[in-house]
């Protein structure tokens, strides 16, 4: 990212003292939608999609969309509409898909706790593969796949004990992670995955982790899956597919994550000296699709100076940008509009009553109450893991295509809150 430069570049700039989002004028969607509010610009979306399709050029490969980073219904629409295939962890997400047009085709069923219900409902969809997670769930799917006279496709998702270099939590590939099965017990998993009724092989995963920003950990894990593959095959076992998982990093502040078109050259060729260059290909990216594609604006409530510390009151919170509460995640925070005032260093807060309640600490801001400001760089697991903690209804969400925006959810009031709710007699 160039000095000066916002995250999201081009798609989130100023013009003359004025944030936009491509050709809308992000102050102007604040006045007519409220705040907090959720913006994304659909061309930063395609922006990032066409660097992992130039990647992936000449190749066998498809890329499926791993929606737990955002859900909403208009943004899988926009990704479906490009040729985009699905990566789901629940029913829900399920649901989802198929409500935005997706064929069954289109998905991918990944995580660790799937039910008997979900299993039953994907093979109903004709899912295109399950991600096995555990021996155990092979056997209760091949279980429920014979009961329904099916044979359900299934790739058995490895945890190669490589280190991703990012955020304890949001790593999956090591020993200690609860994904995947560990890579010394994949091929007694594979030889039992061939032998259940219920089931047919047809590929192999793996994910190592999210937000990573650098190319050697993708790298190690792609040798060892290879390693494993080899080892399949050699028993009569066919890998139709090779599934690579996501966790590609974007940029919040300083970080330097190579490109998707760069990433997958680096693998291309790995994959190409291994004698593996012509295998059909399966990715699943979610964050660096729409993170940078993402921001909320927001507006000032109230400045406290204090003896330690200056708070600057936002009326977004930790139930709209749960990230900095659960990760302590940067992200970065902007005027609307450039000011000449002189900036005071605040920690930047939200209304609910926790001290993990904070958006930014120690942001040098020129502001005033009544004052817009946006948080960048929030596109991913920002409103899908939105709550409504505090009794807080979710903010709306506007998707911009150029010069015209669409509300895409409106805000949540606290009636939509309570409808499922009963009164005691």
């Amino acid at each position: 990212m160039s000095a000066g430069a916002l995250p999201g570049g081009p798609f989130f700039q100023y013009r003359g003292e004025e944030l936009f989002v491509e050709d809308v004028r992000l102050a102007d969607l604040a006045r007519g939608h409220g705040t907090p509010l959720f913006v994304y610009s659909r061309a930063a979306m395609l922006s990032a999609l066409a660097a992992y399709q130039r990647g992936f050029a000449g190749r066998k490969a498809r890329i499926f969309y791993a929606l737990k980073a955002n859900s909403s219904l208009a943004i899988l629409q926009v990704f479906a509409r490009a040729g985009c295939g699905f990566d789901i962890v629940s029913g829900g997400e399920l649901e989802r898909v198929l409500a935005a047009g997706a064929k069954g085709s289109d998905i991918i069923f990944s995580g660790v706790g799937k039910t008997r219900a979900e299993m039953r409902r994907a093979l109903d969809a004709g899912i295109h593969c399950f991600n096995v997670e555990s021996e155990a769930e092979l056997e209760v799917l091949s279980e429920v796949a014979a009961a329904m006279g099916t044979r359900a496709p299934v790739s058995l998702r490895v945890n190669p004990d490589v280190n991703p270099l990012t955020h304890p939590y949001i790593s999956t590939g090591l020993k200690g992670n609860k994904f995947g099965i560990a890579h010394k017990e994949a091929l007694r998993a594979y030889r039992r995955a061939a032998a259940l009724p219920g089931l047919r092989v047809t590929g192999i995963d793996c994910h190592i982790g999210s937000q990573i920003t650098q190319v050697s950990p993708y790298l190690d894990a792609l040798d060892r899956v290879l390693d494993l593959v080899a080892a399949i095959e050699s028993e009569g076992i066919a890998l139709a597919h090779i599934d690579f998982g996501g966790g590609l990093g974007i940029v919040y502040n300083s970080e330097q994550p190579p490109a998707a078109d760069v990433l997958w050259q680096r693998l291309l060729a790995r994959l190409d000296a291994r004698g593996y260059g012509d295998r059909q290909l399966m990715i699943e990216p979610g964050r660096s699709l729409v993170g940078n594609a993402g921001a909320c604006v927001t507006e000032v409530l109230y400045l406290k100076p204090g003896e330690q510390k200056n708070f600057c009151i936002i009326d977004a919170a930790m139930n709209d940008l749960p990230r900095p509460a659960m990760y302590e995640a940067f992200h970065q925070i902007v005027p609307l509009r450039q000011g000449a005032g002189k900036p005071v260093t605040y920690d930047v807060v939200g209304p609910v009553c926790e001290s993990g309640d904070w958006i930014g600490r120690d942001r040098k801001l020129a502001v005033q109450p009544g004052e817009l400001l946006a948080v960048l760089s929030a596109g991913a697991y920002c409103m899908s893991m939105a709550s409504n903690y505090n009794t807080r209804g979710r903010p709306a969400e506007v998707l911009v295509d150029g010069a015209q925006a669409h509300v895409i959810r409106e805000r949540e009031d606290a009636g939509d809150q309570m409808r499922k709710e009963k009164l005691l007699p």
